[in-house]
């Protein structure tokens, strides 16, 4: 070990206890308008970010523009012959709270189709990576790859008011939106079907292209709207939300903006807890020994799960307090479409078992399932199962919500996002002020 490696090893271990303490014994003490315990962890819970597009309610879940999810779903046009709505439709609605007629939807389809196609460049770039990189990094690159087609650039450059930087945000997020179906699925086939292509189908809509370029068959279609719908936006606290307004607030363009988001996006505790859910379900699986699973094998299984210091992946959220209604509404599409299909009848008893268990042992704030207990088993299910690519489908959606978000900040002209620090020895200080008010208040 270096000197230097050394000497920072030894720095870390004198100030991991400062910061435990501080957590453990001060977490409460307010330096300002927040806590030392919100200051260390991850700004949890302070509002300091806006937006109109999505709330999530500890309690109710999410609202799309003031709808529920079920509400969502069945207040916007579905696509002729399916259950699913347009992701067209709902990207007209997130950007105006207004629901759309069917013809102003099928206008979307149209503009998204005329901005779909995928430079040749960007194909080059993505074949140029190695075929074993992570398809999130293939698809962050081919998004910051396109950056030198951004219209906003091009508007800014030339000088522009302040109170139009919208408009080309506009133009960017759409062109960048309407290509990612085409992009994911060329990563897709490239990586995992032999490098063989299918072309883009001009009569099928944003969910429907996805799932033809994709190879896989009815209703899958329905699948994708329905994933990309429900992945589309958590307000603005998550990584690949706040990331993408972070940087969008210097004023970076949206390629580059959304391609920090997709990298954050990436990460296990956040969009790439999909697959670990799955490999963790169908490990579950396997210990069964092909018996039928029960709520005693069930409840035996998570414990040992437990008494092994590992967590129930899938379940508790850093927000809800309640099952995900994400959640739901993949079960009851499973209910309705595989309800026999054995990993969903393990992953429903799960459902069923988990909540009491994880109540039990008392260290998770939030017992219920979350999205991603739900949502590999339906791609399993339909043929896609390599779940290295899960998090792409994931980014797919979460786009709809953070270029709708980033339009909209242009739009109102909000400031960089600058918050500002403290160091550990301010909040020991303020913890030992605290110490002596109390003293001095207790006399």
């Amino acid at each position: 070990m270096s000197k230097l490696k050394e000497t920072l090893f030894k720095k870390i271990q004198e100030h991991r206890p400062r910061t435990q303490k501080l957590l453990k014994e001060h977490g409460d003490v307010k330096i300002g308008e927040v806590t030392i315990a919100q200051a260390i962890g991850g700004a949890r819970g302070v509002r300091s970010l806006v937006t109109d597009i999505s709330y999530l309610d500890p309690f109710e879940g999410i609202r799309f523009r003031g709808k529920t999810i079920p509400e969502t779903f069945e207040a916007l046009p579905k696509v002729p012959g399916c259950e699913y709505p347009f992701v067209e439709g709902f990207w007209w609605y997130l950007l105006t709270g207004e629901i759309p007629t069917m013809a102003q939807t099928l206008e979307v389809v149209e503009d998204f189709k005329a901005r779909r196609g995928v430079p040749q460049y960007v194909i080059d770039v993505l074949r140029a990576l190695p075929r074993d990189s992570h398809p999130m990094a293939m698809f962050s690159s081919a998004i910051l790859a396109m950056q030198r087609e951004s219209v906003y650039v091009k508007r800014y450059n030339q000088g522009m008011k302040k109170d139009e930087y919208w408009d080309p945000t506009y133009e960017d997020a759409s062109n960048i939106l309407a290509k990612l179906p085409s992009i994911g699925a060329y990563i897709y086939r490239m990586k995992y079907k032999a490098d063989i292509h299918i072309h883009a189908n001009k009569d099928l809509d944003f969910g429907g292209n996805f799932a033809h370029m994709m190879g896989f068959d009815k209703p899958y279609d329905d699948v994708a709207r329905m994933y990309f719908i429900l992945h589309s936006d958590h307000e603005s606290g998550n990584v690949s939300a706040h990331t993408t307004h972070l940087v969008a607030s210097a004023l970076s363009d949206a390629y580059y903006a959304l391609s920090a988001g997709i990298n954050g996006l990436a990460g296990p505790l956040h969009g790439l807890a999909n697959q670990e859910v799955l490999s963790w379900v169908m490990k579950f699986q396997q210990k069964l020994g092909g018996k039928e699973a029960t709520e005693e094998n069930v409840r035996e299984a998570l414990w040992d799960t437990l008494k092994a210091g590992q967590v129930v992946p899938g379940y508790g959220h850093a927000v809800l307090r309640k099952t995900d209604p994400r959640y739901m509404a993949q079960r009851e599409f499973c209910l309705k479409n595989l309800p026999d299909y054995p990993l969903f009848k393990l992953v429903s008893m799960i459902f069923q078992v988990a909540p009491g268990v994880l109540t039990e042992h008392g260290k998770t704030k939030n017992p219920w399932p979350n999205v991603d207990a739900q949502s590999g088993v339906i791609q399993w299910y339909y043929g896609l199962t390599e779940w290295d690519f899960y998090t792409v489908l994931f980014g797919i959606g979460r786009a709809i919500g953070v270029l709708a978000n980033i339009t909209w900040d242009r739009a109102l002209g909000y400031a960089i996002e600058r918050p500002k620090s403290v160091t550990t020895k301010m909040l020991e200080d303020v913890a030992a002020q605290a110490i002596k008010a109390d003293d001095l208040g207790s006399d």
